[in-house]
């Protein structure tokens, strides 16, 4: 083999390499974060989350309440001892309230 031949399969093989430990890790597996309803509140009032998480409100309020995105992007009903879900599909600040309560406010950064 000639030096030339193998001056380039050496820089190849380098850069095979240095491109299999470059990758970046896979994202973390998708988490479910929970926001209680009670007292006429969402708890947490402000909640970081990641695109393909899932946000889970529990409602241990007296009362129905709704997670209404102000941007429009879900509307979750949750009556009196229920739950309800949704799959963050993008990145951003989501802000929310209680279509039944307006003054129930909350926000999601979703990254």
């Amino acid at each position: 083999m000639s030096a030339r031949t193998l001056t380039l399969v050496v820089a190849a093989s380098a850069i095979v390499f240095v491109s299999a430990c470059a990758q970046a890790p896979p994202p973390p597996p998708p988490k479910t974060v929970t926001v209680t309803m009670q007292d006429v509140a969402f708890s947490p009032a402000e909640v970081i989350a990641r695109v393909g998480d899932t946000v889970e409100w529990v409602n241990k309020d007296v009362f129905d309440h709704t997670a209404t995105a102000r941007s429009g992007p879900w509307d979750v009903a949750v009556d009196t001892g229920k739950t309800g879900k949704v799959v963050l599909a993008a990145s951003g600040t989501v802000e929310y309230y209680c279509k039944l309560h307006p003054n129930m406010v909350g926000k999601i950064t979703v990254r």
